[in-house]
């Protein structure tokens, strides 16, 4: 068993699943982690998804102030990982496509 399966992960997770809107997320990750931290995380996620259209390592650090040794991890779970960045890019991409107000912010 990974060192992160197990039960206060597990209960963590439950509950980011009971949250009903961006407005709540908001609240909890904001009590649940410092500013540093969901600034950290946000530029995961915005590093995974520059990687996915396929932006320069450059490009992705100047937007992000991550380290390349950072990027590379991303990118390397992005590709042979457990396929959670690919499946939310490909969510929220479908999502937008869908919707009349996407529009590509990086």
């Amino acid at each position: 068993m990974d060192k992160w399966e197990n039960r206060k992960i597990k209960d963590l997770l439950e509950a980011i699943l009971r949250l009903k809107n961006i407005s709540e997320a908001k609240r909890f990750f904001r009590d649940l982690l410092t500013e540093n931290e969901l600034n950290e995380f946000g530029n995961r996620w915005l590093a995974a998804r520059m990687l996915n259209g396929n932006k320069t390592y450059p490009e992705i650090q100047k937007r992000t102030n991550l380290s390349s040794r950072t990027i590379a991890r991303i990118s390397f779970w992005l590709k042979e990982g457990g396929g959670g960045y690919r499946l939310m890019i490909n969510r929220i991409s479908s999502h937008h496509k869908n919707s009349s107000c996407f529009k590509k912010k990086f």
